[in-house]
């Protein structure tokens, strides 16, 4: 039961970061945006999260610098993308490859040092319970925040009319435009979210999973959080177990290894990639399960004189 437990708390802390920049660019995308920089921004906020921690003593102030270099990453592809509509696609590239780079520059002196871990918020009583008290009453608070912010998006989403607003312009924006709705200022607002949400993830990597800083810590991540949304179909729910199930083969590629089980390590390091890649080609195949929920502008750029 220990081991299981043991298990069970890394997936979780594997998973957060995953869930948390997924759900970010998901609310991007169903903007009619595609941000491929979310690598960028989650390194950033990784470098940025342990150096103002490790600078102050506080992992709360880490978490805070975390999300505002996530925004400020984001604001960087708003810019160029809303404001001159520079392709979508080149751009969230460049901005991965400016933000490895940029994170290395501000990393290096940091690399290797001890970091200042977040605290689990501990409920007298029920966190002390066998088994279920480490892994439901014994978190951190931003895994239940991503449990909340999970709820807020699909509720907000559905049922609200900024939800409404988010989801027409990702479907029709000149509809948008002509009904009185600022696409550029509704689309900000999202990249804003989504930078955020990177950023969080990001600082909790090199605050909670790894509480160090390593060049390049994010190691793909951010692109499976992309490949999550599409996995998702643009539902927030299952942006979750999709999280959730991702993460699951991260951590048991690593227990396998431990095991010494006769698998080559390059393998199991790749599970986690290769699981994005079937799981992508099992949706691409399947037209109509493609078609649900997708944008149909996403990707594409406007501008409101034209």
């Amino acid at each position: 039961m220990g081991a299981l437990e043991a298990v069970v708390l890394t997936i979780i802390t594997a998973s957060t970061p995953l869930l948390l920049a997924a759900l970010g660019e998901l609310v991007v995308e169903r903007s009619g945006v595609l941000n491929l920089g979310v690598e960028g921004m989650m390194v950033m906020g990784a470098v940025c999260g342990f150096v103002a921690s490790y600078s102050s003593g506080s992992a709360a102030l880490g978490l805070a610098a975390g999300v505002g270099a996530g925004i400020a990453m984001s604001a960087l592809f708003g810019l160029l993308t809303q404001g001159v509509a520079s392709n979508q696609v080149a751009t969230g590239l460049a901005l991965t490859l400016f933000g490895l780079g940029l994170s290395g520059l501000v990393g290096e002196r940091f690399t290797g040092l001890p970091g200042v871990k977040l605290t689990a918020v501990r409920i007298p009583g029920l966190s002390d319970l066998p088994f279920v008290g480490p892994i439901l009453f014994g978190q951190d608070a931003v895994v239940y925040a991503s449990f909340a912010l999970t709820a807020a998006v699909a509720w907000t989403l559905r049922r609200t009319r900024l939800g409404l607003v988010i989801r027409a312009t990702g479907g029709n924006h000149h509809s948008a435009h002509a009904l009185g709705y600022d696409v550029v200022a509704v689309r900000l607002g999202c990249i804003a979210f989504g930078g955020a949400c990177a950023g969080l993830a990001g600082a909790y990597l090199s605050l909670v999973y790894t509480p160090q800083w390593i060049e390049n810590m994010t190691a793909g991540r951010g692109w499976i959080a992309l490949a999550l949304v599409v996995f998702s179909t643009w539902v927030p729910g299952r942006v979750a177990v999709g999280a959730y199930l991702f993460g699951t083969v991260w951590i048991m590629g690593l227990y396998v290894q431990g095991l010494g089980i006769g698998i080559p390590a390059q393998l199991l390091s790749a599970a986690p990639y290769l699981a994005t890649i079937a799981a992508l080609v099992v949706i691409s195949g399947n037209r109509t399960l493609a078609k649900v929920n997708t944008p149909a502008c996403i990707g594409q750029p406007f501008v409101p004189d034209r």
